[in-house]
């Protein structure tokens, strides 16, 4: 996602942060027993809140963030762009967002589209939109 973001439409000051490159990554998804998509999110933690969180892969990375939403409310991003794609977990990774927006689980504003579809580009595509003006 973050390959496609436009930084020059964010606003001041705001950081493209993306960790699913750093070396000592694997080590903490051995240790966690999970994905390394869903290991940094354990790195995001501090960085999670009033930030605009965009999923656009992996829907382990995504039921991850709402399980951190869930154990501490504090850490709430001030949106979830979540589209995870594929046909392991990524309609039911949607769903548990859109869900948990309408039941109460968590009441971050979200974007998504149910069903199989989405990844990256589209991810990218939603932060672009949300950050730049309107172009002719």
């Amino acid at each position: 996602v973050a390959d496609g973001v436009i930084a020059a439409r964010l606003p001041a000051e705001n950081q493209i942060l993306s960790m699913i490159r750093l070396p000592n990554l694997v080590a903490l998804a051995r240790e966690q027993g999970t994905t390394r998509s869903a290991a940094q999110v354990e790195l995001w933690k501090p960085f999670l809140p009033g930030s605009v969180v965009a999923i656009g892969n992996a829907p382990t990375a995504l039921f991850r963030l709402l399980e951190v939403i869930a154990e501490d409310p504090s850490r709430k991003p001030a949106a979830i762009l979540g589209f995870p794609v594929g046909f392991v977990g990524a309609a039911e990774s949607k769903v548990a967002l859109h869900d948990g927006a309408n039941d109460g689980s968590h009441d971050v504003p979200y974007m998504t589209i149910l069903g199989r579809k989405g990844g990256s580009a589209m991810a990218a595509a939603a932060v672009n939109a949300l950050a730049g003006r309107y172009e002719a």
